[in-house]
């Protein structure tokens, strides 16, 4: 069973070792004790390069190896020692190491230091060194990133496509710059910064690079200009589509009041059935018929004194009333006398200013201090609380039920979406808005041939389009315009290229996570040991 055992564990610890033999194994059911020794009849010396097959003398060693099977691998290594025949040489004798498995001063195998920086790529120390427990090697958070730390930076031929994008080390206060291969999509580098001599300084080391993929930060447009000259600018698409979608946002919510426009017209509204009894319906009485019940009562006991000779302040002695209450009832002939003097229906320093409250209210503000704060300017000199209970009055008085006039936003997706991804209710709700209001309208034919432009990659059209925007009354497309204007070049070959930066947006996302699986404690050296070997 062991003479089997043995041509197999050779292949399986040592896969891609040479110059070993296997002498014994012994399996129990913790452990697979290997002894091994070197079958090389010599070996070069370290410090002149000398071969040499005189043996000093050999010694053991133990380095620790992954395991096989759930059990733990313990190798017994009998290495020799050998004489340099070089007197010129500085050392006299030297051990062999096998290459591929050992080196000097070495505790791991080097299959298994390679599993190790692995793990450590991926994970990080932390989580690295408890994945490394899992497999049987007890190791520390900071074995694990000193093995990643001496891993070599790799060396990527010069690319002719580059990406260049920022990412955060510090959201809000510190950034870098990540470059990528545009065609392997592989990182290339990571810069600490994101200043524009750090990018140009870079690129003038590579004067390969042909093309230089953006978004419209103007830190990359100047290190991209001063560092290679010869590379033509391409500004992604995304970022033009996205820049132009917050413009016409902000072009809608300037005409907020076309929106209600495609609101439809209510059809029913809601009523309040009166809580009282049935009978003097006829008469108003906001809160309720007891009120006006209870009234009348006490007008016909005043009168009836009156009529006796009582004067109105014996009157008041006995219904225990106030001179303004006996005085109130007295002089009115009848009840409903009372009734019309609602003091919601009496001249208030307010009825000026409620047309102005009625339509901030229908725009859909509904804060009354800032409605006050509104009309002030106008000229009310008022009390806040004034304001506060006319429009509680509003909010408890039977409304029309209606629709919600659609926002900004939603209006602004309708004009960005394509007009076949559009319901029919959608299509028939932005005819209606455009119908009412002629700058939506000219705005969702810029969008349009723009999204035509950015699809069909007809760059050529640009300036056309750019006239055709300054010729309408469009603030924010304005200011769009003007900022294309500044990056023309860029943004011609960003809608004529088949490049783009969206594989340097994936990367940015992995930094992310990385940095995440780190703390955001770890050094930039470590992030970009990561970074460039483990995407």
């Amino acid at each position: 069973m062991v003479d089997d055992l043995v041509p197999r564990l050779e292949g399986l610890l040592f896969p891609s070792v040479a110059g070993v033999a296997v002498l014994s194994v012994d399996v129990d059911v913790e452990s697979v004790n290997v002894r091994v020794k070197s079958s090389a009849a010599g070996h070069s010396c370290p410090g002149c390069g000398g071969w040499s097959t005189r043996v000093h003398s050999s010694y053991l060693r133990f380095p620790v190896d992954g395991p096989v099977g759930g059990r733990r691998v313990r190798l017994s290594l009998r290495v020799r020692r050998f004489v340099c025949g070089d007197p010129l040489c500085g050392r006299r004798t030297f051990v062999e190491q096998i290459e591929g498995l050992t080196r000097r001063h070495g505790r791991w195998t080097e299959q298994l230091r390679a599993t190790l920086a692995s793990v450590g790529l991926a994970l990080a120390g932390r989580a690295g060194a408890r994945l490394a427990g899992v497999f049987g090697v007890l190791v520390s958070r900071s074995t694990v990133l000193r093995l990643v730390e001496e891993l070599p930076d790799p060396q990527p031929r010069v690319p002719r496509v580059v990406g260049v994008d920022e990412y955060a080390t510090r959201k809000g206060r510190a950034y870098g710059t990540v470059l990528v291969d545009a065609e392997t999509r592989r990182p290339v580098d990571l810069l600490p910064d994101r200043e524009s001599s750090s990018l140009a300084a870079w690129l003038a080391e590579r004067p390969g690079v042909e093309v230089v993929c953006r978004d419209r930060a103007p830190f990359f447009a100047e290190g991209a200009t001063a560092g290679a000259p010869q590379a033509v600018q391409v500004a992604d698409r995304w970022h033009l589509w996205h820049n132009l979608s917050e413009a016409a946002e902000r072009a809608v919510a300037r005409h907020r009041q076309c929106l209600r426009a495609a609101t439809p017209v209510p059809s029913r509204a809601v009523t309040v059935e009166p809580t009282g009894q049935a009978e003097n319906v006829d008469q108003p009485w906001p809160t309720g018929f007891r009120f006006a019940d209870r009234t009348r009562a006490r007008h016909a006991e005043v009168h009836a004194l009156l009529s006796a000779g009582h004067s109105k302040r014996a009157v008041q002695r006995q219904l225990g009333m106030t001179w303004r209450t006996v005085k109130a009832l007295a002089d009115a002939a009848n009840p409903e006398e009372l009734f019309r003097g609602q003091w919601q229906d009496r001249p208030s320093v307010l009825d000026e200013y409620k047309p102005y409250l009625d339509d901030r209210w229908n725009e859909g503000c509904t804060n009354a201090w800032k409605l006050w704060e509104e009309i002030v300017p106008l000229g009310y000199q008022g009390s806040y609380q004034r304001v506060g209970a006319y429009l509680r009055r509003k909010r408890t008085s039977p409304r029309p039920v209606t629709a919600q006039p659609p926002s900004p936003r939603t209006v602004a997706g309708w004009i960005l979406r394509r007009p076949t991804a559009l319901s029919e209710a959608e299509q028939l709700q932005l005819k209606t808005v455009l119908a009412h209001c002629p700058e939506l309208d000219a705005l969702t034919r810029h969008v349009r041939s723009f999204a035509e432009m950015l699809t069909e990659r007809q760059g050529q059209r640009l300036p056309e389009w750019l006239d055709a925007v300054r010729q309408d009354d469009l603030p924010s497309l304005h200011t769009l315009a003007a900022g294309i204007d500044r990056d023309r070049a860029a943004v011609i070959a960003g809608l004529t290229l088949p490049w783009n930066s969206g594989v340097v947006e994936g990367h940015v996302n992995r930094i992310k996570m990385r940095k995440r699986q780190m703390f955001g404690r770890a050094g930039f050296a470590l992030l970009r040991k990561r970074v460039l070997l483990y995407s």
